[in-house]
């Protein structure tokens, strides 16, 4: 079993370059085959996530022509069995994406019900109320949505709740659908927007992604495009707050400032220096952290997959903090991890009181979903001492070299897979 170890007390120090937005290539991927004609999809991630995808993908009969390790071009005028229960869709939660894809280009799709990180519910409810208002009939049998439609109509639909999952799904049926589909309560994150720009690149007829109320028109057929996907905001919020964490100075190339704002907002809250440019973001931390309160919004507030790296920011932050999750019940389950290297945190129902302590010290640790796996790597780089971290191939899953992004800054880690590689290490860094 793969494991990181790091030893911490180093500065992390230079320029890093951020990949492809993961959440947003995903449903990219997944809508490239709604048109018959080739697609090119450029700056990719290679995460695991993404080749889960690709494979499932091409097990239902897309052909897929892998460029190089960030370019993909994507055939879907092949793909022959819309029911999708390929094994590794039970490992990503984006799976869902093919219903909306395929219940758009050929009325009907049944895809596994989804997997991916256990850090609380997140129900098909709002797909299904979606799809099912555009006409088609949905059910849930033998652990698979399936869905299918005579034909599909545009319809007025309500999110009951901020779904970035359901927006999209239902962006992608209602692209296709007769007539005019409005989605109010749309949630506003940018890759919505980002597949929104997809799919009005292959044709399709997409008003008001970025705001509260999408406009779509849908279109008989979508044709062929290329198209590059936004950088990586939590790739690069994450990287952000290992610079605040270890004290460093680090320049996060390849990104949209703008998309950052709300991690920007409490970085300089907390007392780091942030510079803006046009491509990247500067963070320097030469002074003390101070304590602040975050609450988890959707986009534009405070993103529920930076908060487990905030809450190791406010661990060694002075004074008390609050971090509240209003997202998902489950985000938390790093906390009993973060308490073996001495933070000092008690959770609440949805809200963790953190009370600052002066280092963390190194342990044995397990990462328990993505960014909280991320965010316990972090703890390691700042604090005292050698961190071994188990469980990474979820971190794997949406974070591309890791550890080769972060030697680069000048952190001691090593990705080992034996007690023999583990020791190695701690005899090389001793």
């Amino acid at each position: 079993m793969e494991q990181y170890v790091i030893k911490g007390g180093n500065p992390l120090v230079g320029e890093v370059e951020i990949s492809g937005a993961k959440n947003a290539a995903l449903a990219i991927l997944a809508a490239s085959i709604m048109t018959d004609e080739t697609v090119t999809i450029e700056n990719l991630p290679n995460v695991r996530d993404i080749n889960a995808l690709l494979e499932a993908m091409e097990e239902i009969g897309a052909r897929i022509d892998r460029l190089d390790a960030h370019t993909v071009k994507i055939n879907g005028a092949f793909v022959k069995d819309v029911p999708v229960d390929y094994e590794s869709m039970k490992k990503i939660r984006a799976s869902y994406y093919l219903l909306g894809s395929l219940l758009g280009k050929y009325k009907r799709a049944e895809v596994i019900l989804p997997g991916g990180c256990n850090i609380g519910s997140r129900p098909m409810d709002l797909h299904i109320k979606g799809f099912r208002a555009l006409g088609a009939n949905v059910e849930i049998r033998n652990g698979a949505v399936a869905a299918e439609a005579k034909h599909l109509k545009g319809n007025h639909i309500y999110l009951d709740k901020v779904s970035v999952g359901a927006t999209i799904n239902i962006m992608m049926a209602a692209s296709m659908a007769e007539g005019k589909t409005t989605i109010e309560n749309a949630a506003k994150e940018p890759h919505v927007v980002d597949m929104a720009n997809f799919l009005n690149s292959m044709g399709a007829n997409i008003r008001g992604a970025g705001t509260d109320v999408i406009r779509i028109v849908g279109v008989e057929k979508l044709h062929r495009t290329e198209y590059s996907i936004i950088p990586d905001q939590i790739e690069a919020g994450t990287f952000m707050f290992a610079a605040a964490a270890t004290k460093g100075d680090v320049t996060v190339k390849n990104v949209i400032p703008k998309h950052l704002e709300a991690t920007t907002a409490k970085l300089l809250e907390i007392g780091c220096e942030v510079e803006e440019l046009d491509d990247a973001v500067r963070v320097v931390a030469s002074k003390p952290l101070k304590n602040t309160q975050v609450t988890t919004l959707p986009y534009p507030g405070f993103p529920t997959d930076m908060q487990p790296q905030m809450a190791v920011l406010l661990g060694i932050a002075t004074g008390t903090s609050t971090v509240t999750e209003s997202i998902f019940e489950n985000r938390f389950k790093y906390v009993d991890e973060l308490t073996r290297m001495g933070a000092a945190i008690k959770v609440e129902s949805n809200i963790a009181i953190i009370t600052g302590v002066k280092h963390y010290m190194g342990a044995r640790v397990c990462a328990p979903d993505l960014r909280a796996g991320a965010a316990l790597v972090i703890a390691g780089m700042a604090g005292d001492g050698i961190t071994v971290v188990d469980d990474i191939h979820y971190i794997q899953r949406g974070y591309e070299d890791f550890e080769g992004k972060l030697r680069g800054l000048g952190a001691q880690i090593e990705r080992v897979n034996s007690e023999k590689e583990l020791q190695k290490f701690r005899f090389k860094v001793s």
